[in-house]
């Protein structure tokens, strides 16, 4: 896993009071979290990595009893969901909302806009195609999961600000200026109407130069009609440096503007090693975060990045700090648990179940979609939610959605089909009520269209580089319409197999990921609604340009911080000096005497000496010519008064 996420989450300012003072742990207190957490009307979340849900049952065992709700590490991120133009991959992501749909848990997504974890593909554009990619990513991927009600809200731009309060010289504010964050939250409201979208940062807990900036941003936005609903805290905190004491009073400053705020990514490190006094800082680090969220009306929750430490980004990113989590690498509750759920108080004593819902009805049943509706049910505290649950041709029911109302849409059903739909009611206890009567459902036979669309003409390529080309047709017909086309490729001039590698609803396509110096053929077919598909098109076949794995590119530094043992740069950005497109980089630099890295992300690096070699990974190595990345970084130790910085910065091409 690549917990590039959140290695720039680094410095808490020094010199600042500690909330209290910590005292002796408390008894444990009655769990799970999020049954103590749910009276007080707030959320307890936790970030979920594809992997370790898919091959650890403690894991998913832990998640599914202690959280309502949860936010994918990496599965959402532009890298993931579209590694290359117009190729988009949900799997990571479905699987998360799978988890939290079946255990009643909310999805917050995250991150839409991101200087880090963005395709090579995007950041060389200009001002114009960016935007358009931007807006579009937005669309499709906001657009994917829009009817699903599990998924609430996303990080729609996320870490835009420097320290000092100015925008971050990241790609797309080089690009697009201050624009593209007011662009982002606009395609994301079109997409998903009922969505909560959040700006989400680091180091803005306390009131700073940057939380500032952020809250001057959020106003002018909001007065402007842009629709940002949220702010997210990250608190990325450190025992060794002082609790940010202005927490709740900054929250209340956000609240005052109308927005919500959500603790979005809490976790609290310490230097090796772990010890008893260090667990008790960490625990009151972890109390205090709860109580200043519990003091405001409009601070929704609270999701802590990841819960063990068995799964922590924080070791792999400074090499000399631990144990920021709140269950140790053994899944054992640690004080922390303790104060969590201390801080949110005794669990609830309800143990009334509330009423069984009425019988559901369908309504608007289509070939892929049904609409139920119910009588609600009631309960002593009240009703916080329902599970819906649906079987298929007779089999076991399972659950397929959630939702806060008395109605539910269920989409991607099969034509000609029955199926059978209960309901059940939750409590915010978690009692649930018994299941409601079935209703039985048929979905329609798709219309019976059976004409395929014509097929697409005029297929022809342009703008043939070393790793890509344009692709441009003329559009099909249909008698109902034609709702996309898919591109088909195979490699050398004759022979081979044609395998689809991208799909797009207009009459272009960029096809990118090619190899020099080679032959390829490409087709496409048109699709209608019915998923009648039309013959393929003519053949286009282009020769890649002639390439290889030399180029010229430089670095340059940029300290985003520093204090008086250490400092950090960030981003250190590679720019691609040569005429071709180059599909890697190396950048060596030498420290000063007696300066130690404590910590890196998004390169491979190695050191020797003072000497320093980083090399790209897969999301940054490939550079257009022209273009730049600026997602490395890396913190350094040194000794307190020295101000040297690192010098015989060079970036290669191998």
């Amino acid at each position: 896993m690549r917990w590039s996420s959140k290695a720039v989450s680094l410095i808490c300012a020094a010199g600042l009071v500690v909330f209290g003072v910590v005292v002796a742990t408390p008894a444990q207190a009655a769990g799970p979290l999020k049954t103590v957490a749910a009276p007080r009307g707030k959320f307890i979340g936790t970030a979920l990595a594809t992997d370790s849900l898919a091959n650890e049952a403690m894991y998913r065992t832990v998640a599914a009893r202690e959280f309502n709700q949860t936010t994918p590490e990496n599965a959402m991120k532009w890298d993931a969901t579209e590694p290359q133009d117009n190729q988009f991959s949900f799997a990571g992501g479905d699987q998360i909302v799978s988890f939290a749909q079946q255990n009643g848990m909310t999805v917050h997504g995250h991150t839409l806009v991101w200087h880090s974890q963005t395709p090579g593909y995007v950041q060389g554009m200009n001002a114009t195609n960016m935007r358009a990619e931007m807006q579009a990513h937005i669309a499709a991927v906001v657009g994917h999961w829009a009817n699903n009600p599990t998924v609430t809200g996303w990080d729609v731009v996320n870490e835009i600000f420097n320290e000092d309060g100015t925008f971050r010289q990241s790609f797309w504010f080089n690009t697009l200026g201050q624009s593209f964050v007011a662009d982002a939250f606009r395609a994301a409201r079109a997409a998903d109407p009922d969505a909560k979208l959040c700006i989400n940062d680091f180091n803005v807990e306390d009131i700073n130069a940057k939380s500032t900036a952020m809250f001057n941003l959020v106003s002018s936005l909001r007065s402007q009609g842009v629709p940002i609903d949220c702010v997210g805290f990250q608190a990325h905190l450190a025992i060794q440096f002082a609790f940010p004491s202005t927490l709740q009073q900054n929250i209340q400053r956000f609240a005052n503007l109308g927005v919500h705020v959500r603790i979005s990514e809490l976790d609290v490190r310490m230097l090796n090693p772990e010890t008893a006094a260090k667990d008790a800082t960490q625990a009151q680090y972890y109390t205090n975060v709860v109580n200043a969220c519990l003091a405001v009306t409009n601070c929704d929750g609270i999701t802590i990045w990841g819960f063990t430490d068995l799964h922590s980004w924080i070791p792999g990113t400074f090499s000399d700090q631990c144990c920021g989590l709140i269950y140790n690498n053994s899944y054992s509750p640690k004080p922390a648990y303790d104060a969590v759920a201390n801080a949110f108080g005794p669990g609830p004593t309800d143990t009334t179940p509330p009423s069984t819902p009425g019988t559901p009805t369908a309504s608007n049943v289509t070939a892929t979609s049904a609409t139920l509706n119910w009588t609600a049910s009631t309960d002593n505290v009240g009703v916080t939610g329902y599970d819906i649950l649906r079987s298929t041709g007779g089999g076991a029911f399972s659950q397929v959605g959630t939702s806060t109302t008395n109605s539910f849409t269920n989409t991607g059903l099969t034509a000609s089909t029955t199926y059978q739909f209960e309901v059940r009611a939750r409590d915010a206890a978690g009692n649930m009520s018994a299941v409601s009567s079935p209703v039985t459902v048929t979905t329609s036979a798709g219309g019976g269209d059976t004409q395929a669309p014509t097929a697409p003409s005029g297929l022809a390529a342009s703008g043939t580089t070393q790793t890509g080309t344009s692709l441009a047709w003329t559009a099909s017909t249909d008698n109902v319409g034609v709702t996309g086309y898919d591109i088909l490729q195979a490699q050398g001039a004759s022979g081979g197999t044609f395998t689809q590698v991208g799909t797009s609803t207009t009459t272009s396509f960029a096809v990118t990921g090619l190899t020099a110096n080679t032959t390829y053929r490409f087709q496409v077919r048109a699709r209608d609604a019915a998923g009648n598909v039309s013959a393929v098109s003519n053949t286009a076949q282009i020769t890649t340009q002639g390439g290889g794995t030399t180029g010229a590119c430089s670095a340059t530094p940029t300290v985003q911080t520093q204090w008086g043992t250490g400092y950090v740069i960030n981003p250190l950005t590679i720019t691609n000096t040569s005429t071709s497109t180059i599909p890697s980089w190396t950048v060596t630099f030498t420290l000063p005497a007696g300066h130690t890295l404590s910590g890196s992300w998004n390169a491979t690096v190695t050191v020797s000496g003072q000497t320093v070699t980083a090399k790209s990974v897969s999301f940054n190595g490939n550079l257009a010519p022209g273009a730049s990345t600026g997602t490395f970084g890396f913190q350094v130790n040194r000794p307190n008064g020295n101000t040297q910085m690192p010098t015989s910065y060079s970036c290669a091409t191998p």
